[in-house]
């Protein structure tokens, strides 16, 4: 369905260039640069999105993030692929006071930017960005926490793995507001090394036995949750829900332990832009609204329509 979806997507930017002849530019090439440090492998979706996008439009896109996720360097990455005059940058925003700079700098060397993944439209305008592609974070946290609701959820641990980035932060207060609770100590900074986050985890709930709901942000924060409730006994006995999509999430979606997954379609994160920028260098189209790439809710009803595209494609 997805890729029916993107084909139509691409023949209609396609289609609408037409109407503006131009030449074919030779030797396009587009940089995307994450916050994303190098252990984080659900990136490798928009990996995977980008190689696809870039060998359909027959252009070269460069994919480059900070090692250790630090966004100091990631602002220096921006200004370096500023510098290297490419004919797009696609970038996340994950801090807007610290990426402001570089993107809006790029933004008036006449580099056409689209923001992604992190950041909200809003800000995306600000820096005088042509779009921004991603999923509005705290509506995302609030939808979460409106299924917990439903399900009892009154008391919950919130797993962020990556507290430096504000929309992480958004995801969990979103999840807070829809159980009408304050945000506080529920929100716990696991960081990123598996063994600390599942330490953690087992902490917080030996100290807090009356939590009953579990909302981690991605697989880094996910799988070490898992594997502290196998662990403790407690699988299948907490609501535990999560954002984005991999194997191991995909087989406890199918097994009852976790309830959902937030899928904010990643590859549409990285697709897109690609397509778009290549359409605007060629033809000087580019369409006049940013995309909402999410967020989906992914449960057991429907597992089986995505679990083999699981930190792949979905």
């Amino acid at each position: 369905m997805k890729s029916t979806f993107l084909a139509m997507a691409t023949a209609a930017i396609a289609f609408t260039g037409l109407a503006t002849p131009a030449a074919h530019a030779e030797g396009e090439r587009y940089v995307l640069v994450s916050h994303a440090p190098d252990s984080d492998s659900w990136w490798n979706v928009i990996k995977n999105s980008i190689q696809v996008a870039g060998d359909q439009m027959g252009v070269e896109v460069e994919y480059r993030n900070p090692p250790t996720g630090d966004l100091a360097d990631m602002a220096r990455i921006i200004e370096q692929a500023s510098a290297s005059n490419p004919d797009g940058i696609i970038a996340t925003i994950a801090d807007y006071d610290v990426l402001s700079g570089p993107l809006s700098n790029a933004v008036a060397k006449g580099i056409p930017v689209i923001t992604i993944n992190s950041g909200t439209e809003e800000q995306s305008k600000a820096l005088g960005a042509l779009m921004h592609v991603g999923q509005p974070e705290h509506a995302a946290g609030k939808g979460a926490g409106e299924k917990a609701k439903a399900a009892g959820v009154t008391n919950f641990v919130c797993v962020n793995h990556y507290i430096t980035n504000p929309a992480s932060v958004e995801r969990c207060q979103g999840y807070a507001d829809a159980l009408g609770v304050e945000l506080g100590g529920q929100m716990i900074d696991s960081g990123q090394d598996p063994a600390e986050i599942k330490s953690k985890v087992m902490a917080y709930l030996q100290t807090h036995p009356e939590t009953n709901g579990i909302l981690t942000l991605g697989p880094t924060s996910a799988h070490p949750t898992l594997s502290a409730l196998d662990e403790m006994g407690k699988a299948g006995t907490i609501h535990f829900g999560t954002f984005d999509l991999s194997g191991e999430i995909a087989e406890a979606i199918k097994s009852g332990t976790i309830a959902f997954a937030i899928d904010q379609q990643p590859y549409l994160q990285g697709y897109l832009p690609v397509v778009i920028l290549t359409n605007l260098t060629r033809y000087g189209v580019v369409p006049g609204n940013s995309i909402n790439s999410g967020p989906g809710f992914v449960t057991k009803s429907n597992i089986g329509l995505v679990e083999k595209f699981a930190g792949e494609y979905r």
